[in-house]
């Protein structure tokens, strides 16, 4: 966690609320949908209650364990353009931070 960015385990609709008053201002979501089984929201869902908020969001699906070179830099462009902070999220939160730390890592991130 820093001022640009937090990370989070999976998070629904009914949550938007709560990423809006802790001051987030975009939503990366690195889950793929169903990763979970049929309980989990679907990306479109929550990216209409983020909307609906006034919240940026970006649906980029990551494979745990996977994580590519290409991943890591179309991140690094959704990251060095949305308003932050920005909360990533998947299944724990891992993947997202793991994503985030591998583009600090190759001097990608403009912060």
């Amino acid at each position: 966690m820093s001022e640009s960015v937090g990370f989070a385990g999976q998070i629904g609709p009914e949550h938007v609320n709560q990423v809006v008053e802790k001051g987030f201002k975009s939503i990366i979501n690195n889950r793929p949908d169903f990763e979970g089984g049929s309980e989990q929201p679907s990306s479109a869902q929550i990216e209409e209650a983020a909307r609906q908020a006034g919240l940026d969001y970006v649906f980029q699906p990551i494979i745990a364990g996977q994580i590519t070179e290409v991943d890591v830099r179309t991140f690094a462009n959704h990251y060095n353009t949305l308003p932050k902070p920005i909360l990533m999220f998947c299944r724990t939160g891992n993947r997202s931070n793991n994503l985030y730390q591998i583009a600090k890592q190759m001097d990608l991130l403009d912060d």
